[in-house]
């Protein structure tokens, strides 16, 4: 179990996998830069997050809802939270998370999800079996079922995430790797040099001479 100091953000999840340097750059040197993507992705968000509450019959849903959970270490902001009304008169949750682009093969919006369920299931004493990513460029929900594999590597990550926060240590990048192109780090960041050693001395010769 984790205590509330040793919370991380859920967001990171996303982070690491994608990049185990973004990650540290942003939760370690709190490094962020905007661009095109990520500000679509904060209007997304805050338009959500507005929302507030609204119930119909047999269902409550929740906007911006915060989550928590100690036994792994998480905590965040749900976009949405849906709760449906079972026979049995139990509300079962199912998280939404509300993402700009497309749907990707990657890993890393589904295991996001999952942990947010995996906090709701603590928080509410319940199993949370399933949960949706809505796409605003396709504007289609995808449903996603949290099986034994996706919460496997939802629980490998976390553990990964908390060893590399915890290290304090910024990984060095993989060199001029494909989505490094797309990154809003990629200025602080720089993957085409530090990701070569034998570009090193060369980059900080550059830098003396302009000096001079």
């Amino acid at each position: 179990m984790y205590t509330d100091e040793q919370l991380l953000p859920i967001s990171a999840l996303q982070h690491y996998l994608y990049c185990p340097r973004q990650c540290a750059l942003i939760h370690l040197e709190q490094e962020w830069q905007e661009n095109r993507w990520t500000a679509e992705g904060q209007v997304l968000h805050q338009r959500v997050h507005l929302a507030g509450v609204r119930n119909r019959p047999g269902l409550r849903i929740r906007y911006a809802q915060g989550l928590r959970s100690l036994q792994w270490g998480l905590y965040g902001v749900a976009d949405v939270v849906e709760y449906h009304r079972q026979p049995d008169g139990q509300w079962r949750p199912f998280p939404v998370e509300y993402k700009r682009g497309r749907s990707k093969q990657a890993p890393w919006d589904r295991v996001q999800l999952c942990a947010q369920a995996l906090c709701l299931e603590e928080m509410n004493q319940c199993v949370v079996p399933a949960g949706a990513l809505f796409y605003g460029e396709q504007r289609r929900r995808e449903e996603v079922i949290f099986d034994a594999e996706l919460r496997a590597l939802t629980g490998e990550t976390t553990r990964g995430l908390h060893i590399l926060l915890n290290q304090s240590r910024i990984p060095l990048p993989v060199a001029d790797a494909k989505r490094c192109r797309e990154c809003s780090l990629r200025t602080p960041c720089l993957p085409q040099t530090i990701g070569r050693p034998h570009a090193v001395s060369h980059y900080f010769q550059s830098q003396l001479a302009a000096l001079d």
